[in-house]
């Protein structure tokens, strides 16, 4: 294999792109991946995302779920309190849940992934975990263990409607993984002994939220170095299978794309293609985690109509990094809002017309990466 830092293109691919050192290195070590999570009887024990779950700062907690409330279809079902965590569960039909939570007591174990310069003044604040379910979390937990995985309790956790564990923080990606066994018709996310808390915020009732649908899918920025152990290290942990990668050689960048289904939520992990250097070569994915370092940069939402759900998000005070890019022809249109303050996250707004039988065009990726630089 290449040295990374001295070669960033290997080969020509067919579709008049280029293959780098890492998707070279994937591709070699993706198919032992994937024997030997289904040797150790993992294949169908991982289901499709349940929830994701964002931690704020405990002052911003109700601003944080006040945003989403208001730039989403998203709609609060539950709020509690334990004596360590306060949280809102916000659901839409047929999506994943978002977790909204603040830590009032006990260690944060993100806390050194949210160190880097532009991080530092929310430091607990990021899209922490993503939590999967599961429909035999004992024998995952035995098989996975036994594969060297660490969680972050010894036990099972169990409440009046699950049980659940996970992981520690991945090194590469500062994300941890839940795995979730459901044993109660109620999907209730809080656990047990939890004080059920009133609910006082309530959504905005702008006619164009309903056109916001479900979440589709979450953009996490790596390292260059770290790319492939990120995506193999998810594909292990869950029943996952990595798609397609789209790079953009002129802005540095690759984003690749895991998907259970064609339906389902997708993991997107976004990595430059050279490590950074500082300069404006970097690109703007290494510059990204250059200031706020390996995170969740966007929760992208399907959205119908959006020529006119963009032009009623402005109006009610929504700004952008960029406008609306694609169009009906390429079969795909997309966009970036500014980060929200009080979560650090990019919302992005995706709609895929009657037709279009892909996932991400290669004219979007590039525009969508450039705005990522106007953070």
């Amino acid at each position: 294999m290449e040295d990374p830092e001295e070669s960033v293109m290997s080969r020509e691919d067919g579709d008049g792109g280029f293959m780098t050192w890492q998707e070279e290195d994937l591709v070699a070590r993706l198919p032992g991946v994937m024997r030997a999570r289904k040797a150790a009887g993992l294949d169908g024990l991982v289901g499709d995302l349940q929830a994701i779950v964002i931690n704020t700062e405990r002052e911003k907690l109700e601003a944080a779920v006040a945003e989403l409330l208001a730039f989403t279809g998203l709609a609060i079902d539950e709020h509690f309190s334990t004596t360590r965590t306060q949280a809102y569960t916000l659901r839409i039909p047929g999506s994943p849940a978002v977790i909204v939570k603040s830590r009032l007591a006990g260690k944060n174990p993100f806390l050194p992934f949210n160190q880097a310069e532009k991080a530092r003044k929310l430091p607990n604040t990021r899209l922490e975990t993503f939590i999967f379910g599961c429909r035999d979390i004992d024998a995952y937990c035995e098989i996975q263990r036994e594969r060297g995985v660490r969680f972050q309790t010894d036990e099972v956790l169990t409440g009046p409607d699950f049980r659940f564990i996970q992981t520690v923080p991945s090194p590469y990606t500062g994300n941890s993984l839940g795995f979730i066994e459901w044993t109660g018709q109620g999907r209730s996310f809080a656990p047990s002994g939890a004080e059920r808390r009133p609910i006082t915020l309530e959504k905005p009732g702008h006619s164009y939220l309903a056109n916001i649908g479900k979440l589709d899918h979450t953009a996490t920025r790596v390292r260059a170095k770290e790319r492939n152990a990120a995506i193999l290290e998810f594909l292990s942990l869950t029943n996952y299978h990595f798609d397609f990668a789209v790079f953009v050689k002129s802005l540095n960048s690759i984003t690749s794309v895991a998907r259970l289904t064609d339906d389902a939520f997708a993991m997107v992990f976004t990595s430059g293609i050279a490590p950074y250097r500082e300069g404006e070569d970097a690109g703007p994915t290494e510059n990204f985690i250059h200031f706020y370092g390996t995170r969740v940069h966007h929760m992208a939402f399907s959205t119908d109509d959006i020529d006119a759900v963009f032009a009623e998000l402005v109006t009610h005070g929504m700004e952008f990094l960029v406008k609306l890019v694609g169009s009906r022809e390429e079969g795909l249109k997309q966009t970036f809002s500014m980060p929200f303050p009080h979560t650090m996250i990019v919302n992005e707004y995706i709609h895929r017309y009657e037709g279009f039988d892909g996932f991400f065009t290669r004219s979007n990726v590039e525009e969508l990466t450039r705005a990522t630089g106007r953070q």
